[in-house]
């Protein structure tokens, strides 16, 4: 892979689109830094969940529609969506308008808040599988971490988690900390808890 520099003097990960400034904000001020809260948590993952055989660019530019379509991501308005609800969302342009990944996003937000009553919190459950620590390796799609995670998830109810799925998701919450070699972000350890 080539090492390329940036008009600001800085290296990104190839996958940051030059082109895209929103992308680009994300690569440099959210992912890959450690998240501990439980609504930012339940946001990504509902993303990430939508993200299955698309690409992350595509859903980071609905990221507005998604969140006026999923009431600002409030994790108790969405786990009480209806079938009515279901409806209006696969007729609302904004967002990705896939029926499945909607019905699995309020079931996965009833899982999710399922999962913060007997841990605690979702950072909680989510965490102690790596005791705390971020976990720093690039140039993979899954990893024995994100495989037993799915399939906790799953065997919990949640759809749309595969190994891959989650891989990126614990990437995104900083879980994993996934930035190149050459990254100017590469190896961090300064990121702010969030």
């Amino acid at each position: 892979m080539t090492k390329m520099i940036w008009p600001d003097g800085k290296c990104r990960c190839f996958w940051a689109n030059p082109k895209n400034e929103r992308y680009v904000r994300y690569h440099d001020e959210e992912w890959g830094r450690p998240v501990h809260d439980d609504g930012k948590l339940f946001e990504l993952l509902l993303l990430e969940c939508f993200q299955a055989g698309l690409s992350w660019e595509c859903v980071l530019n609905k990221r507005e529609g998604f969140r006026r379509a999923f009431a600002g991501f409030d994790l108790e308005k969405v786990c009480a969506f209806t079938a009515e609800d279901v409806e209006w969302l696969t007729q609302d342009a904004a967002i990705i308008r896939h029926r499945r990944k909607i019905e699995a996003a309020i079931g996965n937000a009833r899982v999710f808040h399922c999962i913060q009553q007997e841990f605690g919190s979702f950072d909680c459950y989510l965490w102690q599988w790596t005791e705390g620590k971020t976990v720093h390796e690039y140039g993979r799609t899954t990893s024995p971490l994100s495989d037993v995670l799915a399939k906790d998830l799953k065997k919990r109810g949640m759809r749309f988690v595969g190994s891959t799925t989650i891989y990126s998701y614990l990437q995104a919450v900083g879980v994993i900390e996934s930035h190149e070699p050459d990254c100017f972000l590469s190896g961090s350890r300064d990121f702010h808890q969030t």
